[in-house]
């Protein structure tokens, strides 16, 4: 329920929690602070800051972090809460930015991500999240908002409408809410910072290997073409790379419809029915610069008409020829031809003439006529829940429920070029016409193994029907009438279900401890879940490269598992108004679950979770408060089932590389049977590049092997609330350690190398290999490009580096959280002041017993972020400072408030080994700036807010988010994860955007 517009609160709990109905008569009418103290005050609050309900309140009060329903009764557990005050005056257009600016929480893939936008948001969590609706809505709401940046770009517009009311003499209650969103782009060119890319550890301008003009292969020499003379010279990044910035988003574009309804009937004293219905339609157009042939090989003939003579000159002294006999199928020549057959072979146009030859080379070449990478994510989801509440005595009460909910997510990607169609189209000796469909060629290289040098090429009539492409000239020598026979729309298709049904009796017991007043409060049940997933992809999608720049192949899965659960808690206070014990309260709680996987031999297992707590005041004010919790975190649909594919990872440098600085294989002998034990062939040996753009290749899948990891968590604390000497004054002081083992996780890049190139290698340290290594298995799961030997190229020959899912993980995690919060009516002006902090102390993470136990607090690489998942989505980045705090105050005069939020980042620094650039960077848009991308200072962002009442129905509200303009920090483009360092910058964690303004208004009746 993102975008939900009965969304009162979210929270953020260190134990589990559940869906929670607010009171709506704590709620102001309008957007003012409230006067009544139990209502959430703008900031972020805890669930100590207000008072237990009274017996006066109406509407359900369910206590969060326990299924027990006792208004009196709070949790051991520490839990964080953002109220409708706060969610009004932040203005965020979505939950997940409103989340991610929780103290502690890390941010993940979401509106600022461009590269792995998969058309929706994540959080990563310590714990788990709600959202809380209103009950008993009556009335009529209507929010309009409307946003924009100060460089008026980024334009944000929504609408809400939430209408109810009661009927049947107040027996009942329906509401209905509908809303609209829409959000457009900001691109990376309209920022200074991110026009041009920059490589992290030179500092130079950097980009992508597949460029315009067009990079091929002269051997297994990377070169590219200068159009103005034809010839093939040696590539350089920082000089003949593609800038891709200036096509990427910082914002990504989106449209979203909702619809919720929910209704309650008391059909008699002690028994009522209630059903909750949503649906939602979310369409994300993501955008990346152009496609093209990545990495591509194709077979093309020397008299193509678009070659140029000097290049080719240049293949046939270097590259792979082949004959045709009798125009049938391509012969090698195991030589390079000589300058005689290479002009004759220049004039021979037909597969017949004996002289027709054909060369080989992997192409690099973007595609920049056909325009950006569009993908259109067109998200359906509907969701139904229906129940009945039994009171069964006074004291007891049974929740009896059902529920099921379909997730339908449809990609359509567009301007992407068509390997196959590329390689039929280069296949040609005249500017008309295509040869044929083109041939497949293959090798075999040193183990002895069969590999494909060039794939073969669609029919000639696919399509519009084929017309030979000329990629031997700069921007726009692909014209208009080649483009359409090179592109056509795939579709993905990705569905989810869930069915759901819950039995949960809860209520006390009747009696109570001798020392205390309230009765023993317990809560039972037993639940049921099925949970259903598939993907399916059209032929293009599931062809390994076929879309120039989409990675590796879609593959179709289809499976599932159920879950039956029981369970039972208790909350028993034990002592209350007595000498030194106002209260002390223990509980407790267990659960028993039993899965099952929809797959062969249908694999099955259990798991037992329980945890216990208590807390103890000794006199009225002070709380302390301790909590322990085993817990566990099953396989997902994805984890268990998707099929292997080959996508991309982050790696700066490669061990077999060949630079200036570095001869590598050149010189150590033992490093170079590594290499060619890894699919590289012996001519690319003293010639091989780190991966462009930093991006290698990887191969992901699923495993059916995984089993649910499991963590042991405490969590120990205090609740100052000194009312009788500074009243409105509460804080809250909690420690944590989560510690998980059997983490259901994968190598990260630095442990794949590692793993094979010795401890340190991919942090910049020394090569340590011997002669045994070239056939280690951790050695040769490593594949390399047969053409150049390097880790990246086209993902239906490179699989890259190997990413193996398994129960093998180790996490640990531990900090505190301050929270603090203070009202206090000074006559003239009613102030709120609110803290929210998170220190980290550690966030340690180890994928396999061999691999390093990586400290990642306040650290950045790309090997440093939210560890955790398997598969082809999982990707570490996110960046998690040691320091983070939001600070609101807001002042309210009559009508009015003027609030203003402070929201600190912690310094940051490059991981230890990890080689960054500093200095003054020598051209493009940063050119003259000087810069140190090993570091980032701690930030600080305002925010201000300023809302004015008209009456009782109306209100108005202008948001100044980054109200300084505060520039993001640049590191330059390859110093972390694609997904989370883009632009220069981790724009998910720092505000890349600059300063921006929400106009909202409210009307309530």
């Amino acid at each position: 329920m993102l975008a939900s517009t009965l969304l009162v609160g979210a929270v953020i709990a260190a134990n589990p929690a559940f869906a929670q109905d607010a009171n709506p008569a704590s709620q102001p009418k309008t957007g003012i602070q409230s006067t009544d103290a139990a209502a959430p005050a703008a900031g972020i609050s805890s669930q100590e800051s207000a008072p237990p309900a009274d017996a006066s309140s109406t509407g359900e009060v369910v206590v969060t972090g326990t299924l027990i329903r006792n208004p009196n009764l709070i949790s051991s557990s520490p839990v964080a809460v953002i109220g409708q005050e706060e969610i009004a005056l932040r203005q965020s257009g979505n939950a997940e930015s409103l989340i991610r600016d929780l103290p502690g929480v890390v941010a993940s893939i979401g509106q600022n991500v461009n590269n792995g936008n998969g058309g929706a948001s994540f959080v990563d969590l310590r714990g788990l999240g709600n959202f809380i609706t209103r009950s008993d809505f009556s009335g009529m709401e209507l929010n309009l908002s409307k946003g924009i940046t100060e460089k008026g770009d980024g334009a944000s517009t929504r609408a809400d409408l939430t209408i109810g009311g009661n009927f049947a003499d107040d027996k009942g209650n329906a509401v209905l809410s509908i809303g609209y969103q829409k959000s457009d782009p900001i691109y990376q060119g309209s920022r200074r910072i991110s026009f041009n890319n920059y490589t992290s550890t030179s500092g130079g301008r950097g980009g992508s290997g597949t460029t315009v003009p067009g990079r091929f292969t002269v051997g297994s020499a990377q070169n590219a073409l200068v159009p103005e003379t034809g010839t093939l010279r040696p590539y350089v990044a920082s000089r003949d790379g593609f800038n891709f910035n200036p096509y990427n988003v910082f914002q990504t574009p989106f449209k979203r419809y909702n619809l919720y309804a929910a209704a309650h009937y008391d059909v008699a004293d002690n028994v009522q029915v209630y059903t909750r219905g949503m649906f939602s339609k979310n369409t994300v157009n993501t955008v990346i610069a152009p496609s093209g042939l990545f990495g591509t090989s194709a077979l093309i003939p020397l008299s193509n008409p678009y070659l140029p003579a000097t290049a080719r000159a240049q293949f046939c002294a270097a590259n792979p020829a082949y004959s045709f006999p009798g125009g049938g199928t391509p012969v090698l020549i195991n030589r390079q031809l000589t300058a005689a057959e290479c002009t004759a072979a220049a004039s021979a146009t037909s597969l017949s003439d004996p002289n027709f030859r054909a060369i080989t080379t992997t192409i690099g070449r973007r595609s920049t006529e056909v325009g950006p990478r569009l993908s259109q994510f067109v998200t359906q989801i509907f969701d139904y829940h229906a129940g009945a509440k039994i009171g069964i005595t006074n004291s007891i009460n049974l929740d009896v429920s059902g529920g099921y909910g379909e997730s339908e997510n449809r990609q359509t990607q567009s301007g992407y070029v068509l390997a196959s169609r590329a390689r039929t189209a280069l296949f040609a000796t005249n500017t008309t016409s295509c040869l044929a469909a083109s041939p497949a060629v293959t090798t075999v290289n040193a183990s002895g193994q069969t590999v494909v040098l060039a794939a073969g090429g669609a029919g000639t009539n696919a399509g519009s029907g084929c017309v030979p492409l000329n990629i031997f000239g700069a921007d726009g020598s692909i014209t208009p009438n080649q483009i359409g026979y090179l592109t056509a729309d795939s579709t993905t298709r990705q569905f989810a279900s869930l069915a759901q049904a819950r039995a949960l009796l809860t209520g006390d017991f009747g009696f109570s401890s001798p020392l205390a007043s309230e009765p023993v409060g317990f809560a039972a049940g037993t639940e049921y879940r099925k949970y259903k997933g598939s993907q399916s992809a059209d032929t293009l999608s599931q062809t390994a490269g076929e879309l120039g720049g989409a990675g590796g192949a879609v593959l179709n899965f289809n499976g599932g598992y159920e879950v039956v659960e029981g369970y039972g808690e208790l909350i028993a206070p034990l002592i209350a108004d007595r000498p030194f014990f106002r209260s002390l309260t223990v509980e407790a709680g267990v659960r028993y679950s039993d899965y099952k996987v929809f797959a062969d031999n249908n694999p099955s297992y259990n798991t037992t979770t329980y945890k216990g707590g208590g807390s103890w005041e000794p006199f009225d004010g002070l709380k302390m408060r301790g909590n322990y919790q085993r817990a566990v975190r099953a396989p997902n649909i994805a984890e268990l089932f998707s099929p292997s594919s080959v996508g991309l990872t982050n790696l700066a440098q490669d061990p077999c590389r060949t630079t200036a600085t570095y001869a590598g294989p050149a010189t150590n002998a033992n490093l170079a049977a590594v290499c060619l034990g890894q699919g590289a062939p012996a001519a690319s040996i003293g010639l091989i590049r780190n991966p462009t753009a930093g991006q290698p290749a990887a191969t992901f899948s699923g495993s059916l092997a995984l089993r649910p990891e499991t963590s042991d968590s405490y969590t120990f604390g205090v609740v100052i609330q000194p009312k009788h000497f500074i009243p409105g004054l509460s804080i809250t002081v909690d420690y944590y350690n989560i510690s998980i083992r059997n983490a259901i996780s994968q190598p990260l890049p630095g442990d794949a190398i590692d793993a094979c190139f010795g401890q340190g290698v991919a942090a910049g340290g020394a090569v340590n290999v011997n002669a045994a290594s070239a056939s280690n298995p951790l050695c040769t799961v490593i594949r390399r490009n047969p053409v150049t030997g390097a880790l990246d190229g086209d993902p239906a020959t490179t699989g890259g580096l190997n990413f193996t899912p398994s129960n093998q993980g180790r996490i640990l995690t531990d900090g505190i959280d301050l929270g603090a919060n203070y009202r206090r009516d000074l006559g003239f002006t009613k102030l709120n002041l609110s803290f929210q902090g998170n220190w980290t102390n550690r966030s340690k993470f180890k994928a396999t017993p061999i691999s390093q136990y990586r400290e990642c607090v306040g650290l950045y690489s790309s090997n440093c972020g939210s560890p955790g998942s398997a598969g082809p989505s999982s990707a570490a980045g996110s960046l998690q400072p040691a320091f983070t705090w939001n600070q609101r105050t807001t002042l309210t005069f009559g009508p009015a408030d003027i609030s203003l939020l402070w929201r600190h980042v912690g310094s940051m620094k490059v991981e230890d080994g990890v080689t960054a650039f500093a200095g003054t960077i020598g051209s493009g848009a940063l050119a003259g700036e000087v810069v140190d991308f090993s570091k980032i200072k701690a930030y600080n962002y305002l925010d201000l807010a300023t809302r004015i009442g008209v009456g009782d129905n109306l209100d108005f509200t202008v948001t100044v988010t980054n109200l300084l303009d505060k520039a993001p920090p640049i590191v330059g483009g390859t110093i972390g994860s694609t997904s989370f360092n883009s632009g220069n910058t981790f724009p998910s964690t720092y505000d890349a955007i600059g300063r921006r303004f929400q106009f909202g208004a409210r009307m309530k009746f």
